[in-house]
């Protein structure tokens, strides 16, 4: 059917002597993307996570990249299975807890989740309770640093810590390293409430 079709087109309209064939010269045929360069004038303390969660496990990576260029890379399999969202709040947690062991004062924060980027930045709530004390996690870890900056990337931005994430997921660790998740802690006044029901009882005639 295509063939036809084409068959069709090219004899409705042949080429002659004035045919003209099209120009596919591109000035700028190898620029593969347009993206938003870091500027180096104040060179600052940059980090990389990612999670990755697969039948496996679930692994945490992040990398920190000194203003000279060095990499301290880190990884951790958590012991617990959990959403998407939950994994890249713990490698976010891990390397901001990297940055401060190492006495980083400014730090670029950089990762391919939008939800914890925005969230981070105080643009988006967060509904879900059990990303909560993540939330505030990253919150309280934020206040040490003289300076912090959240930005989103590009998954393909992302490979190397990815990569990393992946072998942390696959790979065992010995012993107990293993990282817990965190909990929300409500506190429910049980004897108000077993009070408040015994007058409700107690009203409707049910209990003497």
């Amino acid at each position: 059917m295509k063939a036809q079709a084409l068959a069709d087109h090219l004899a409705e309209n042949p080429v002659d002597d004035e045919y003209m064939p099209l120009s596919t010269y591109f000035p700028d045929e190898e620029v593969n993307s347009i993206e938003e360069m870091v500027p180096d004038d104040h060179p600052v303390w940059k980090m990389y996570f990612d999670r990755a969660v697969n039948i496996k496990g679930v692994g945490i990576g992040a990398i920190l990249i000194s203003p000279i260029g060095h990499h301290y890379p880190t990884t951790a399999r958590l012991w617990f299975f959990c959403t998407n969202n939950t994994a890249e709040y713990e490698a976010c947690i891990i390397g901001l807890k990297m940055a401060i062991d190492l006495d980083v004062n400014e730090l670029l924060v950089m990762g391919d989740s939008n939800l914890l980027i925005w969230q981070a930045q105080g643009e988006w709530e967060t509904r879900d309770i059990k990303l909560v004390p993540y939330r505030q996690c990253v919150r309280d870890l934020s206040k040490i640093f003289k300076s912090i900056e959240f930005r989103y990337i590009p998954r393909f931005h992302n490979e190397l810590v990815d990569a990393l994430a992946t072998l942390a997921s696959m790979l065992p660790y010995p012993g107990n390293t293993h990282i817990d998740p965190l909990e929300s802690k409500f506190e429910i006044n049980t004897v108000t409430a077993t009070q408040s029901r015994q007058n409700q009882m107690v009203n409707h005639g049910i209990m003497t």
